[in-house]
């Protein structure tokens, strides 16, 4: 039986790939963290939805017992922090960062896989520009995490995706979609010139193609143990 632990679940990419997962009539669990003041009106969604919830609190050996009990095929993980996140945790008193989110909660869910025991496909959701010496702070934690999974001895997914934007979003990001818009830009002109490889890979995608296409490359024994980028993510 196959089965998927989803942890970022109710993120606009999350949800999506939730949805993806139940469709393809793979055993969904959708983990919505237990201080989220949605908690119940996120259960309510998912179980409609034909997902089952879970709400283990991050620690290890809260997520250890969890993931060993469960023993998923595929573990997911969609998480990440935004600047209007880390204001709110801010203004109560618990401030998130990319180190914490991004980077802590990911290598805490990979030190939980491998306790597990089941050695799932461990698809991890990181990002365009992603490298080893940046000094960015989002692309330090997420090459952080990166290396953690390619070390960890699991079978592994990494994507790299654009730009991910589109309807739905819980926060309006304005510049994201501008900046979306002009990557699009580029995409077509790089197109008319016959760089099909270089428009494929700044183009940006919505969460429902998004989610797809991580579906898609976790189930292909041709994903594993590959990094991919929006190329290899959008719509076939």
């Amino acid at each position: 039986m196959q089965i998927a632990f989803v942890a970022g679940a109710t993120g606009y990419t999350g949800r999506e790939v939730v949805r993806e997962l139940v469709g393809r009539g793979v055993r969904t669990v959708a983990h919505i963290r237990p201080d989220s003041l949605r908690v119940h009106e996120w259960r309510a969604r998912f179980e409609a939805g034909g997902a089952a919830v879970d709400t283990t609190a991050w620690n290890d050996a809260a997520m250890t017992n969890t993931l060993s009990a469960l023993q998923p095929t595929h573990v997911f993980s969609l998480l990440g922090t935004t600047r209007a996140r880390r204001r709110a945790s801010a203004a109560r008193g618990k401030a998130e960062s990319y180190e914490s989110i991004d980077y802590g909660l990911t290598a805490l869910l990979i030190r939980a896989a491998v306790a597990s025991g089941s050695r799932p496909r461990f698809v991890y959701l990181s990002s365009i520009g992603v490298r080893e010496h940046s000094s960015n702070p989002y692309l330090v934690a997420r090459w952080r995490a990166e290396s953690l999974l390619r070390a960890s001895g699991l079978p592994y997914t990494v994507a790299r995706p654009s730009f991910i934007t589109g309807p739905g979003r819980d926060e309006s990001r304005p510049l994201e979609r501008a900046a979306a818009g002009v990557a699009n830009v580029i995409a077509g002109l790089a197109r008319v010139v016959g760089a099909r490889r270089f428009a494929g890979s700044v183009r940006s995608l919505t969460g429902t193609e998004l989610a797809a296409g991580l579906v898609r490359q976790a189930f292909d024994s041709a994903g594993e143990n590959v990094t991919i980028g929006t190329d290899e993510l959008a719509p076939v």
